[in-house]
């Protein structure tokens, strides 16, 4: 069986606006029983605290619908923002889209 994998690509500061955006589309693909949905945040050049605020509501939405959340492709402001705040040890990232491939589809 395939699973249904959905990408979201926000772009440029993952703020409050932007960071309740994502929330909503979260919600949206958590209801169309997406199995996997990644984010790809390769345009995101920066993330604030209520952008890191919606990616653990993210992940909190996707994991009570049983569903699977990863990260990819996170810039060194980013990659530096969730090494400080220990992000990187609750959120599963990839350092591009081509890993996430290899390594979660690869396997299904």
């Amino acid at each position: 069986m395939n699973p249904k994998i959905k990408v979201l690509e926000p772009s440029g500061i993952l703020n409050s606006v932007k960071g309740n955006e994502l929330r909503r589309e979260i919600t949206n693909l958590t209801s169309t029983d997406a199995d996997i949905i990644l984010i790809d945040l390769k345009d995101v050049n920066f993330i604030d605290s209520s952008g890191l605020g919606a990616l653990v509501a993210a992940m909190q939405a996707v994991k009570q619908s049983n569903g699977k959340l990863f990260i990819c492709s996170v810039n060194d402001q980013v990659k530096t923002i969730f090494e400080l705040t220990k992000m990187d040890r609750i959120l599963q990232v990839f350092t591009t889209r081509e890993e996430f491939n290899n390594q979660v589809l690869a396997t299904k």
